[in-house]
């Protein structure tokens, strides 16, 4: 019950942050000295654009002028090479899970927390280019790999069930990260559903566009054919 005069925002807050086992935000203040390397570490590994990177040293060409400009492994399919979408899908992936294994390996649960978001926020807006990334999906299943191999492998699954039956990309995107939470929960642990709510709420938040093509049936399915897929 809301103590008089207190504030039920903070009230619920102290709910959801002892649910989830949450970090208490005095920690991050108060050790800013500890907390903050890793987390400008995490966010610079997340903002390495591997799918650019990798695009122009197969000769490709720069990636933000081909298809939808996005610099993530679907984009990629469109330059007609699977192996390079492959290849950026895995190292999308490795951001995420070399992240929050080296930093829960070196500082522990609460610095990994806030690390496993930095990594994913670097991937969606990195640095070096003006803060327009890609969409997040696979370095949020790297992070959820690394945290609760289960948790994530249970996402990478329904990701696959869902892209087979309905053959939209970005579908299974939305769906297999909006159950994420439910995955880390009963295949991880409380802190690792906390962390794949936040990361939630910022995939589904870059995946706007996507989302209103979808209600109005405006989405492109996946193509199963030799130049792959198209979102």
């Amino acid at each position: 019950m809301v103590e008089e005069g207190a504030s039920p925002i903070l009230f619920y807050w102290g709910i959801f942050q002892a649910t989830f086992s949450i970090p208490d935000w005095k920690n991050l203040v108060y050790g800013w000295q500890v907390f903050l390397p890793p987390i400008i570490g995490a966010y610079l590994i997340g903002s390495i654009p591997s799918g650019l990177i990798l695009a122009r040293l197969a000769g490709k060409g720069d990636l933000r002028q081909i298809g939808s400009g996005n610099i993530g492994a679907t984009n990629v399919l469109r330059t007609g090479s699977k192996k390079l979408a492959a290849a950026t899908l895995l190292f999308d992936a490795a951001k995420g899970y070399a992240a929050v294994f080296v930093f829960y390996f070196y500082f522990g649960p609460d610095v990994t927390f806030f690390a496993a978001i930095a990594v994913v926020v670097g991937h969606l807006f990195p640095v070096w280019l003006k803060f327009r990334g890609g969409k997040g999906v696979a370095t949020t299943l790297g992070v959820l790999l690394g945290l609760a191999s289960l948790a994530g492998l249970a996402t990478i699954a329904t990701w696959i069930a869902v892209a087979v039956i309905f053959r939209y990309s970005s579908l299974a995107a939305l769906v297999s990260i909006a159950l994420s939470p439910v995955y880390g929960w009963y295949l991880g642990e409380p802190q690792v559903g906390g962390i794949a709510i936040f990361l939630a709420i910022l995939v589904w938040i870059r995946h706007a566009a996507n989302i209103r093509r979808l209600l109005r049936g405006e989405e492109t399915r996946i193509k199963l054919k030799r130049t792959g897929t198209e979102s």
